[in-house]
């Protein structure tokens, strides 16, 4: 399995500030590229992180709210302007299809081949990994997105030789966990495979605490998480259905995850960060406040 890229290109709340943009995450899978959210800026964003915009294939929009949407109509423009060939891949929840015709309407120069579409559950579903989706609470139409690549087994191509196995189409049956026989020699699958562990990476942006949250984070290796309030204000978090450090938190620590970033952070505890993320760290130890620009292996 390659490795898996991501760029935090804005982990700011509704109002960016000198430091933090408005919501944007790159995510290379390698054979593809998913932009996750497009907020205001985040042509400038890609510009500064070294990424072209016309290396995006999909773009999962997490809701509509204005600072998770409105760099999509210039970056779409800007496409157009780049000659991008490939068919964008955008999908969204319920309400999509309306919203890209108006930007449509808005925009006129935007004649590049488009794909929309209104999702949950899985709704990709291709041989290397998945994407699901599943419906949060913000008082409007938002999914969170897990992309998930299952586990599979590998052939050790330095076994292969050691054993002197030829290039025969047996070799699936071997990739299938299967023993096969060749030249009256029995070839064990174990002998010359391995498993490849699974890799799951969740999105939750814009909710208030919900089921589905643990549900579509369970077991995810990266749980990328709005933190948009400290628990200090969490009477605020619940008027706005927005979450609390300590909700992100309990949300991976239920979910069983491997590490925690909190995103989306309000600009009003700008000159206090630390204590966001020392409040997650209560309830959950492997958390990080995430940067813009930061990037992350997996």
């Amino acid at each position: 399995m390659e490795e898996i890229k991501i760029t935090f290109l804005g982990t700011g709340d509704s109002i960016p500030t000198a430091k933090r943009n408005h919501t944007a995450i790159f995510v290379d899978i390698g054979r593809e590229n998913i932009l996750v959210d497009c907020g205001e800026g985040t042509q400038k964003q890609l510009k500064i992180a070294g990424i072209s915009p016309t290396k995006i294939d999909k773009i999962l929009i997490t809701h509509w709210h204005g600072d998770h949407i409105l760099g999509l109509p210039g970056l779409l423009q800007t496409l157009f302007m780049m000659n991008y060939s490939k068919t964008l891949k955008i999908y969204g929840p319920k309400g999509t299809n309306h919203y890209i015709s108006l930007i449509r309407e808005l925009i006129k120069r935007i004649n590049i081949k488009l794909e929309v579409h209104e999702v949950s559950g899985i709704f990709i579903k291709d041989k290397d990994f998945h994407i699901e989706a599943e419906s949060m609470s913000h008082g409007t139409p938002v999914n969170a997105y897990s992309i998930v690549f299952e586990e599979r087994r590998r052939i050790d191509k330095k076994k292969l030789k050691k054993f002197k196995v030829p290039n025969t189409p047996l070799i699936k049956n071997l990739q299938q966990g299967k023993d096969i026989v060749i030249n009256g020699m029995k070839i064990k699958a174990s002998s010359v495979s391995y498993i490849e562990k699974g890799k799951k990476i969740t999105f939750i942006l814009d909710t208030g605490m919900n089921s589905n949250a643990v549900k579509i984070a369970k077991d995810s290796d990266i749980l990328i998480a709005e933190s948009a309030f400290s628990i200090k204000d969490k009477e605020k978090a619940r008027e706005y259905l927005h979450l609390t450090s300590a909700d992100a938190a309990t949300i991976a620590k239920k979910a069983k995850v491997k590490k925690l970033f909190l995103t989306h952070i309000s600009q009003r505890y700008e000159r206090n960060l630390e204590m966001i993320e020392k409040e997650a760290k209560k309830i959950f130890k492997n958390v990080s406040l995430a940067k813009d620009f930061e990037k992350v292996v997996l």
